[in-house]
């Protein structure tokens, strides 16, 4: 039996949509992550929760507002830079992790057992990494809107589906990447190299985009 072109259409965009949450919700959710993978434990699951959190308003917002943003060329040029600028902070931590484990086991410790128990919510460790997810939920957030709006085009039903999607990607992803690198801390430059590829995408798109309005 024939199926209809219009069920084919929403088959295929559902696919579409489906997979670009997979690609970039599973970015975002490393850059979450992994920044939250440095604090202590106390703080860890806080940056977690309000990365998400601050993702999903994000969304929303980016969202309502698809088809203007849709409009601004040269708005994924700067999400790349934004995300560079991100890849950039994210390899300072690493190679501030990979030092303090070069040092004693019973210095680390001591020095995590303080850190949970000192570390606040306005301490340097935690603005910074909730600064850093902050500059990537914004860039990942550009992208994933625009690219499911894209695929969506005028379907609000798919457009949905998309955000919720993403939603649930973070949240499980974030968590899964924050415990793999507290125990395996050389998967953190697996993610830099993937976060790295993401940005050099958005910022080559970008450039063509105002390449192209430039000449006409």
């Amino acid at each position: 039996m024939d199926i209809p072109f219009e069920i084919q259409f929403d088959l295929t965009t559902f696919m579409q949509v489906i997979f670009i949450d997979l690609v970039l919700s599973g970015d975002n959710a490393i850059i979450i992550g992994m920044a939250a993978a440095s604090l202590p434990p106390a703080l860890r699951q806080k940056a977690i929760v309000w990365g998400i959190a601050l993702a999903v308003i994000l969304r929303i917002v980016l969202a309502a507002l698809t088809v203007y943003l849709l409009s601004i060329t040269g708005l994924k040029l700067v999400g790349g830079l934004l995300l560079f600028v991100v890849c950039y902070q994210l390899w300072k931590d690493l190679r501030s992790d990979g030092e303090e484990e070069a040092g004693s086991n019973d210095t680390v410790e001591d020095a995590d057992a303080e850190g949970a128990e000192e570390a606040g919510l306005m301490s340097p460790m935690f603005l910074r990494a909730m600064a850093t997810i902050i500059v990537a939920d914004v860039s990942m957030s550009l992208d994933n809107v625009l690219a499911v709006a894209g695929a969506a085009k005028d379907n609000i039903q798919m457009l949905v589906f998309g955000l919720v999607l993403s939603i649930v990607l973070m949240a499980v992803g974030a968590n899964v990447v924050a415990r793999l690198l507290n125990r395996y801390q050389w998967i953190g430059y697996i993610g830099l190299a993937v976060i790295v590829w993401v940005a050099g995408k958005m910022t080559y798109i970008g450039t063509l985009e105002v390449y192209d309005y430039l000449r006409a």
